[in-house]
């Protein structure tokens, strides 16, 4: 496309879709910043190569891929608008994303930090569980498709993953053919390259290679051309990202090695899976979601053509390969033939000789690949090609397995939730419907049980409780305030649930509980009025722990007596510690008959005051005959007492 990326700027798409700037490029496709003329807002405009507009299936492909890709509402998917065919021009219309890509981002860091990296995997693949979950398969996670975009204000970095199908209607196409690998060749899941075959655990397979070449730097593996990288991914096991960076913690390596196994039936069955795991891993860890760099847009820009865009050629099999990060159409290779030993010279050659040996023995090495390319393209890999398994999302057990039958297929099938696919119905299938795989392969269709609901894990352990919560696809969280003591459910287990038992709940969601403090303790006596030690004493004797809250003023209750408990009197304490408070009121002493410097002397002793009433004591003969407050009653220290005297 580069001889009209400069004269498509202005071109206004089916009279709505201004072409501007052109962002990035590619083999088979170039993207522009654009605007949506009628809605007035700001978009990116995939434009397809000439080439493909004029091919019928690639267009009918690429429109129902679209559409379907449409479909995916999730903050973490980019989001496609429209798709249409102008003229020589097939275009994909879909969510402008200001920022930088994840390659952008390894390119400029290296091996990034583990909390980093799996933030980032976390929400590559809660996109991806919404593809699966909708049937979709993305079938070339790359860095290249993993957008880091800007949002809110200020704005953080969220992940956008795009190119939902664009693999698949490419294949589709007449520029490619069965006998063809299309794909990222330093990505590709081994069923890829050796039967075209790619399901959900394709894409688990390379986001984890993205998530290796995040903790490493580097991808896996690499090689001079791009079926040798390929066939790398078929006959090697990953390595432990460790081997590179020692510090990567061991729960890392093991996740990795899970979701890279060759055998497919041996990783995570999809993305959801995948993140289940990840998300326990980070947990074990101790590590929280971090912060997403937030990339500049690019503007005026053209990435490598290699590292943005898919790159396709007709045949591309043993082209050199400058790096992993381009889509590539590769020819699936029959393994390599060992040409037979020349026969043993008679006697020592002479240097003509030696030339004409040699010249012998890379003839004979030609021939061998060229028999093999020959048996390749007349039909002999029609044993690994095959039949395409059809769509089975939305079916009944008996119509997919009708379904697959008619078309060769046995079928199988396993169970799990679903928040959008009605209970009883196809979720999708493994491999995923439009593969080509070998005719009476065994596929796997997944039936849906309809959304999780909240199991009953009443008086259940609290482990046990984690595990049957985490059993449906739910997430369980302790809440510590729903705690609360029982007198029939053990220490330590599940005394209330919220949502209830048996509702349910979107997948991922958050099931809380509450755990039994044990037995109740007993009631808080009433110690009021005893005193200090008594109440202490008693307090002990029924398992409380008392201790000294305090002194207070009451009317009823003498000083250094109890006044009242904190948990009051019958109440059931949340601990066994009990706060006791004592009285601090005094007592008014008698002062009838005393002079008026006795009963002042009297009442100062007592933290009280006096106030003499009367002349008759100036002479020192007066005598108190009454007093207000009265004798025995308790009053607040510092009191005044009004005093009656005679004469």
């Amino acid at each position: 496309m580069t001889t009209t990326d400069a004269s498509l700027a202005g071109t206004l798409l089916e009279r709505r879709y201004r072409i501007d700037a052109l962002l990035a490029r590619g083999g088979m496709s170039s993207v522009f910043r654009g605007s949506d003329t009628r809605l007035d807002r700001p978009v990116a405009i995939k434009v397809m190569d000439p080439r493909f507009a004029d091919d019928r299936t690639f267009v009918e492909r690429f429109d129902r891929e679209a559409r379907s890709a449409a479909k995916l509402h999730h903050p973490n998917v980019v989001t496609v608008h429209d798709t249409g065919v102008d003229g020589e021009h097939a275009f994909l219309v879909m969510e402008l994303v200001d920022g930088g890509t994840l390659r952008d981002l390894i390119d400029q860091r290296g091996r990034l930090d583990v909390a980093l990296a799996l933030t980032i995997t976390e929400q590559m693949l809660e996109a991806l569980s919404a593809a699966h979950h909708a049937g979709l398969v993305h079938r070339d996670i790359k860095p290249e498709n993993v957008l880091l975009g800007r949002t809110g204000t200020p704005p953080t970095g969220v992940v956008k993953v795009a190119d939902f199908g664009l693999v698949r209607a490419v294949a589709s196409s007449g520029a490619t053919s069965s006998s063809v690998i299309l794909g990222t060749v330093a990505y590709l899941s081994p069923e890829q390259v050796t039967a075209g075959a790619a399901g959900e655990r394709g894409d688990v397979y390379s986001t984890g290679i993205v998530l290796y070449e995040m903790l490493t730097g580097a991808v896996p593996y690499s090689g001079d051309t791009a079926i040798s990288v390929a066939y790398r991914h078929v006959n090697d096991d990953v390595p432990a990202p460790s081997t590179i960076s020692p510090d990567i913690p061991p729960a890392l390596d093991d996740l990795v090695s899970r979701v890279t196994r060759r055998d497919p039936e041996a990783r995570p069955a999809d993305a959801e899976a995948f993140l289940r795991e990840l998300r326990q891993v980070r947990t074990s860890l101790g590590l929280r979601p971090v912060a997403i760099p937030v990339l500049p847009p690019k503007e005026q820009q053209l990435p490598d053509v290699e590292r943005t865009m898919p790159a396709i050629s007709p045949v591309a099999a043993t082209e050199p390969v400058s790096g992993p990060r381009g889509t590539r159409a590769m020819t699936r290779f029959a393994p390599p033939v060992q040409p037979p030993p020349p026969p043993a010279a008679a006697a020592e050659p002479g240097p003509g000789r030696g030339k004409i040996a040699l010249r012998a023995a890379l003839a004979l090495v030609v021939i061998g690949l060229l028999g093999t390319l020959v048996w390749w393209f007349a039909g002999g890999n029609k044993t690994v090609t095959g039949v395409e398994i059809p769509n089975v999302v939305g079916m009944d057990r008996t119509a997919a397995a009708k379904a697959l039958q008619d078309k060769g297929f046995t079928a199988k099938f396993s169970q799990q939730p679903s928040n959008t696919i009605t209970a009883g119905l196809a979720i999708g299938s493994d491999p995923a419907g439009g593969t080509s795989v070998t005719a009476g392969s065994q596929v796997t269709v997944r039936m849906s049980t309809g959304q999780p609901k909240v199991p009953d894990i009443v008086n259940a352990a609290r482990q046990d409780a984690d595990a049957a919560i985490q059993a449906q696809q739910l997430q369980p969280v302790h809440d510590a305030s729903a705690d609360d003591y029982s007198a029939s459910v053990a220490k330590d287990h599940v005394i209330s649930v919220s949502p209830q038992p048996g509702t349910p709940v979107q997948i991922g969601g958050t099931v809380r509980y509450g755990l039994s403090k044990g037995t109740p303790p007993n009631p808080v006596p009433d110690v009021t009025g005893k005193s200090r030690d008594e109440a202490f004493q008693l307090l002990q004797s029924q398992g409380f722990q008392p201790f000294d809250a305090g002194a207070e003023f009451s009317g009823q209750v003498p000083a250094g007596f109890v006044t009242r408990t904190d948990p009051a009197a019958g109440s059931t304490p949340g601990s066994l510690r009990v706060g006791v408070y004592v009285s601090n009121a005094v007592q008014v002493p008698s002062l009838f008959g005393m002079s008026a410097e006795q009963a002042l002397q009297t009442l100062a002793q007592a933290g009280l005051q006096g106030e003499v009433q009367g002349g008759g004591h100036r002479g020192g003969f007066g005598i108190v005959i009454d007093q207000d407050p009265a004798a025995g009653k308790l009053v607040k220290q510092g009191t005044k007492v009004k005093l009656k005297m005679f004469p």
